[in-house]
């Protein structure tokens, strides 16, 4: 709901720090590797409970999702990489729910499933129209500068990423952010699902 709205305002600044960055020795898919390597640390930390620290990673990991986004447009975006970006951000997405349920499984597990199941849903949405979406050319000017097509929806990134922020934040009000959170995804799903069927039915698909 807030990506379209955020990346505008963002992309200036991930611009020139791709700019300051472009080195022969840094390419995008090193950045997106490195990126996920620091978002896997999430796992073990929010699994003991470090939840400071894991709030450390996630950012982290979110600010080379977009810097390795800035250098790609600056070299030249590539199937390779889009695949690679997107294949990693829906793990890194999958760890963070599994790590609260590792630090404390009576409280957190149930609700960390559920999150879970609503986000194959928002994914599986997003993916399968993608790449219908490409077969058939339909353009995507709300997400231009994306390597796939990017089917918007109530819950984006960004609002996962204030998820994220809050859970580690307040973790002991986890539960109750998952299932509420994971009720808004289905809402996005049901949207997708919906939205993506018409209009491939109008191009009789």
């Amino acid at each position: 709901m807030f990506d379209r709205h955020l990346h505008p305002r963002i992309k200036p600044l991930l611009n020139s720090v791709a700019a300051a960055v472009d080195r022969p020795g840094i390419t995008p898919d090193r950045l997106t590797l490195l990126g996920f390597a620091l978002g896997a640390l999430a796992l073990p930390l929010l699994a003991s409970g470090h939840y400071t620290a894991a709030l450390v990673a996630i950012l982290l990991n979110r600010l080379l999702d977009g810097l390795d986004g800035a250098l790609a447009r600056r070299r030249g975006l590539t199937d390779a990489g889009g695949f690679l970006d997107i294949a990693l951000d829906f793990l890194f997405y999958a760890l963070v729910p599994f790590g609260f349920a590792l630090a404390a499984p009576v409280e957190n597990a149930l609700a960390a499933a559920w999150l879970l199941f609503a986000f194959i849903g928002t994914g599986s949405s997003f993916l399968a129209f993608a790449a219908l979406a490409s077969r058939h050319n339909i353009e995507n000017p709300g997400y231009a500068h994306k390597s796939f097509y990017y089917l918007g929806g109530l819950t984006e990134g960004t609002e996962t990423i204030l998820l994220f922020v809050l859970c580690c934040l307040f973790p002991a009000h986890f539960a109750l952010f998952a299932w509420t959170f994971g009720a808004l995804c289905w809402l996005t799903t049901t949207t997708r699902i919906w939205s993506g069927y018409q209009t491939l039915k109008a191009l009789g698909s």
